[in-house]
């Protein structure tokens, strides 16, 4: 994925996100859309770390290309 493709990706998680959060959901569906919510931040962390990554490994003088998105687990276990 190149940065425009990445950040195309962010647009529309972002979006997901806000309309999951602005939507008026009935109690019973609330643990489905908390699912939702969380499954929407991983894949945006993944994506934030991806442009990272890039961003690295220019600045390192390697190709952007050969960065890759991590695991879900990888991604939401580093240190804030």
């Amino acid at each position: 994925m190149d940065e425009y493709q990445v950040h195309h990706k962010i647009e529309e998680l972002v979006k997901a996100e806000q309309d999951l959060r602005d939507s008026a959901a009935d109690q019973a569906k609330l643990p489905e859309r908390a699912a939702q919510l969380k499954a929407i931040e991983v894949q945006l962390d993944q994506c934030w770390d991806l442009l990272r990554q890039r961003q690295a490994k220019v600045h390192a003088g390697d190709s952007p290309d050969d960065a890759q998105v991590r695991s879900a687990s990888e991604v939401e276990g580093y240190r804030q």
